[in-house]
């Protein structure tokens, strides 16, 4: 999220538009921390998704593996703890998978407005679909955290900025959609699971963003519903 006073639109095409979630994102910054001896209250859980031994029981390995992933989702304490917050990303991760190719399978995203970019918050899933056909998507996002959240309800991208910065954040937004005030679509060099979340823009992996800044221009419409967890 930041203020809209940089303007120099460019245009960007992009191909082979295909987004798995399972996408290999830039992980946050490793901490110095060491690995937890304690069980958390997610443990089988958390090994289930892992592919470990499901015993209820940490162990080292089970330790090292857990810290991996809270490294590369930027969740800290990263010392190895299955925790709610390290089994709340999991549990979104496998709901996201669970959508498959059917993302608006509630009929809540118009389908009457022709092209039109979705974002469902308690999901935390955005695709892009023209009526009842599915253009892009869906993918994963990284929407508004508690106190800043990603306001919901029909709007329509009304400026775009491929090289915005933030002079609220002094952070840059590339592929910047603006579609109410200061919230965008953009990228980030951040992983889409990577809590809290935004200060209201909804982020996105830069193959996403490019795709769609390809695929949106101004006056498109965008429908955001739903809740984010947390907030």
């Amino acid at each position: 999220m930041g203020d809209i006073r940089r303007r120099g639109v460019v245009a960007l095409g992009v191909t082979g538009l295909v987004a798995p979630l399972t996408l290999a994102l830039t992980a946050a910054p490793a901490q110095a921390a060491s690995c937890t001896t304690q069980t958390g209250p997610y443990q089988k859980q958390v090994e289930k998704f892992l592919g470990l031994p499901v015993d209820g029981r940490q162990s080292a390995t089970d330790c090292k593996a857990i810290k991996a992933f809270q490294d590369e989702h930027g969740i800290t304490p990263d010392i190895g703890y299955a925790g709610p917050v390290t089994w709340g990303v999991m549990d979104l991760m496998n709901k996201q998978k669970a959508v498959g190719n059917n993302p608006n399978k509630d009929g809540k995203c118009p389908v009457n407005k022709g092209r039109i970019a979705c974002v469902n918050l308690t999901l935390q899933l955005s695709w892009i679909q023209d009526g009842k056909k599915l253009v892009h998507g869906p993918v994963p996002v990284r929407t508004g955290r508690k106190g800043y959240t990603t306001r919901t309800g029909l709007k329509k991208i009304y400026w775009r900025d491929i090289d915005h910065v933030s002079t609220l954040y002094n952070v840059p937004m590339p592929y910047s959609q603006f579609f109410d005030g200061g919230q965008a679509f953009h990228s980030v060099n951040l992983s889409m699971w990577n809590p809290p979340g935004s200060h209201g823009c909804v982020n996105m992996t830069t193959k996403d963003a490019k795709a769609y800044w390809s695929l949106l221009k101004t006056g498109d419409d965008v429908f955001v519903y739903g809740r984010k967890p947390g907030t």
